[in-house]
């Protein structure tokens, strides 16, 4: 496989940079590889079309489009400040482009009432995002109660969910945040986001701050889930964009660079600077 032949640096690794590099080769033919495919008829659920924004005189994101279909599992790469976490954010309204329009299953975001397209949408910030004065069940059940949701129906959504994150519901339902570890209130934010059954889940960086071990076990929680949902994560960590990704799009300096297949983009990149950044060569 041309594959074989590229080399990868872990620009952040699991415990952080490391000036060893390693084959991507296994990567993308190891155990853990995701490379199911998409549906057999694809939908496109998520659309960007010529998507701008700029602060005072700094463009963030440049003419920036691309598709991603329902089922489909794709990672955002790229050094820091490229428009890659600024992309997610637009895609819930966290943060409204200058000009371009983005679509969720053919609508309009813009046109649609912020806190419906939000329940469509589940996000799971960077830094772990739960609240230390509720249970873990609470936490679970916030958005299902602002919605006045039935008790029995949020009851069940905790069992569903905290068995879906393997977080079993005797041990865990009645904890404070406080009383776990960062994997398993990471696996908590993950089971939180899915709690109102959205469209599809937004992840900034979910393994940043976790032990090999719990990122191992968000990685596998994650391609799981892709089962059922439509997954987008952000990340630095090449490896981790190999293994677990059906499409990777690269951002650099407010331009999409490149996006495609992962296994093509990291094995037969189109663009040098795809290359370049990749193999370590800048970022």
């Amino acid at each position: 496989m041309l594959g074989s032949s590229i080399r990868v640096h872990n620009h952040t690794g699991f415990g952080g940079p490391t000036v060893s590099s390693v084959s991507l080769f296994y990567y993308l033919e190891g155990p853990a590889s995701r490379r199911s495919g998409a549906p057999e008829k694809e939908v496109t659920l998520l659309q960007f079309d010529r998507v701008s924004l700029t602060y005072g005189a700094q463009k963030i994101l440049n003419d920036i489009s691309f598709e991603i279909q329902e089922g489909q599992f794709a990672v955002f790469i790229g050094p820091s400040g490229c428009g890659k976490t600024t992309t997610l954010k637009i895609i819930n309204r966290l943060i409204q482009p200058d000009s371009g329009r983005i679509c969720l299953n053919g609508r309009d975001i813009a046109a649609m009432d912020r806190y419906e397209l939000r329940r469509h949408t589940g996000y799971v910030i960077q830094q772990i995002g739960l609240f230390p004065n509720m249970t873990v069940a609470q936490n679970i059940c916030v958005v299902p109660k602002l919605l006045k949701w039935p008790r029995d129906k949020c009851d069940q959504i905790v069992h569903d969910l905290l068995d879906m994150v393997d977080l079993p519901y005797d041990q865990y339902a009645h904890k404070y945040p406080g009383e776990m570890s960062g994997g398993q209130q990471q696996r908590l934010c993950i089971a939180r986001a899915l709690a109102v059954e959205p469209k599809v889940l937004l992840m900034d960086e979910p393994t940043s701050a976790l032990d090999p071990i719990s990122t191992s076990k968000i990685e596998e929680l994650a391609m799981g889930l892709k089962e059922q949902y439509t997954i987008i994560i952000v990340t630095h960590n090449m490896q981790q964009a190999a293994r677990i990704s059906d499409y990777t799009a690269f951002f650099l300096l407010g331009e999409l660079i490149e996006y495609g297949e992962t296994e093509k983009l990291f094995s037969r990149p189109e663009c040098q600077k795809t290359e370049d950044y990749i193999t370590g060569r800048f970022g």
